[in-house]
């Protein structure tokens, strides 16, 4: 016969061991709730962020990806094509083992997708998603998405033809048909047809005809996604005669945010220029709730990320831009556009057999492009530094750079020896630019 006592300590020793029991089952089951969320897809977390238009023609995408292994994206500014995708695309069947290269064409834009996209999955720059530029590069071992930049994408392409492990190439903003750009297209299809039909390529943009692209893919799907912009009313404030453009832009500035709230996003063709509209307002005097903030491609990244950033609380920007800002980037707080109508670009001329950096009008495709910015966040307003009458007489398109551009010295990026012989978007007629007729 077992005493009370006896019994007792057998009890507390079963409650104890019951307990233990329980506390291990529960912390196996939580084990596997934790386990289950890091198994979730990666598609599954994102699509739990806030909702963009471009989820709605994702499941398009894929399907043209997957049988045709080609596409072109049309998605209109704010859809959310550039960052949303690349992720969207990686959980593919004919993804597995592959990574996917993302061609941005600026450093900015390269680097803030990277980091948004990092942010995405809740991991740091350089684990899931990385980027590469020249002197500057955040990749590891697991990356499986690398915002490259142009130079970067043209030397990988010349290093390795077949591009072995990259499962998908994806030319974002191609509109602005840089030199780089097209060789890169043209490079990588060269790769598809003679050593890598598996590899994917997909073209975006958000104002690009798709015709052309899509008849050089061999008859690609041409995919299409509407935007998320809020309404933006158009306002024509030309400068006097003979008036200098920093003091038409300094004009336009002090009545936008006098009229308007919000931050104010200023479309300049260079740095001479942002430093002249600079120094004027900032020599005029200011209200004390406006900060100033150059953004162009020199500056410093410390710079260029306070250009980009939110305001502090209680107080607004005029960020005054190159082109830089034009896509890809979202300038936080932005409700006002001053659009200069100006660009700077390298033109070759054919009499001296040189090129020379000229200041030339803006295309309807690029001011829309601009336009767009005052309605990211919030409906907006573009102030245009022309007449109406000027704006009926803007070209549709800005011309691709090799047609401007000198094609005399080797491609982008270096060349291997040999010719090299392929199929561009625009084929140089030597309409243009004479030179380009013999250079491809």
């Amino acid at each position: 016969m077992m005493t009370n006592n006896a019994v007792k300590a057998i009890s507390r020793k079963m409650t104890s061991s019951l307990n233990m029991m329980f506390a291990l089952q529960s912390f196996k089951t939580l084990l596997h709730m934790v386990k289950c969320f890091h198994s979730v897809t990666r598609k599954e977390r994102i699509m739990t962020k806030l909702p963009l238009p471009i989820d709605e023609v994702i499941p398009e995408l894929k399907t043209a990806l997957g049988r045709s292994g080609t596409a072109v994206l049309l998605a209109e500014p704010g859809a959310g094509k550039t960052t949303r995708v690349p992720l969207s695309l990686l959980s593919e069947p004919w993804m597995e083992g592959q990574r996917i290269l993302l061609l941005e064409p600026r450093r900015l834009a390269a680097r803030a997708a990277a980091v948004y996209m990092a942010s995405q999955l809740g991991e740091a720059v350089g684990e899931t998603v990385g980027y590469r530029m020249r002197g500057d590069s955040r990749v590891s071992a697991k990356t499986r998405i690398t915002v490259v930049t142009e130079g970067i994408l043209t030397r990988l392409l010349q290093q390795d033809p077949a591009l072995i492990g990259t499962g998908l190439i994806i030319f974002d903003e191609f509109h602005e048909r840089s030199l780089h750009a097209d060789l890169g297209l043209a490079l990588a299809w060269q790769s598809r047809q003679l050593l890598r039909d598996d590899l994917r390529l997909l073209v975006m943009s958000a104002t690009l005809d798709p015709g052309p692209i899509a008849d050089l893919l061999d008859g690609a799907p041409v995919v299409q996604s509407r935007g998320r912009m809020f309404p933006v009313e158009t306002v024509y404030a030309p400068g006097t005669p003979k008036e200098p453009l920093e003091r038409t832009v300094d004009r336009a500035v002090r009545r936008s945010l006098t009229a308007h709230d919000g931050s104010v996003l200023v479309f300049l063709p260079g740095a001479r220029e942002i430093r002249r509209a600079e120094s004027l307002l900032a020599g005029g005097g200011l209200p004390a709730d406006v900060m100033l903030a150059p953004l162009y491609g020199a500056l410093p990244q410390a710079e260029q990320r306070r250009a980009i950033e939110p305001a502090p609380a209680g107080r607004r920007k005029v960020v005054l831009a190159t082109s830089i800002a034009e896509s890809s980037l979202t300038v936080d707080g932005v409700t006002v556009v001053i659009d200069s109508g100006l660009r700077r670009t390298s033109l070759f001329s054919p009499r001296t057999g040189m090129s020379r950096l000229v200041t030339a009008r803006a295309a309807r495709d690029s001011a829309d492009q601009r336009r767009g910015r005052a309605g990211r966040t919030a409906p907006g307003v573009c102030y245009r530094l022309w007449s109406e009458a000027e704006d009926r007489l803007l070209a549709a398109r800005t011309p691709p750079e090799m047609l401007e551009a000198d094609l005399a010295p080797p491609p982008p990026g270096g060349g291997a020896g040999g010719g090299l012989f392929y199929t561009t978007p625009s084929p140089p007629d030597g309409e243009g630019n004479p030179m380009a007729a013999f250079s491809f």
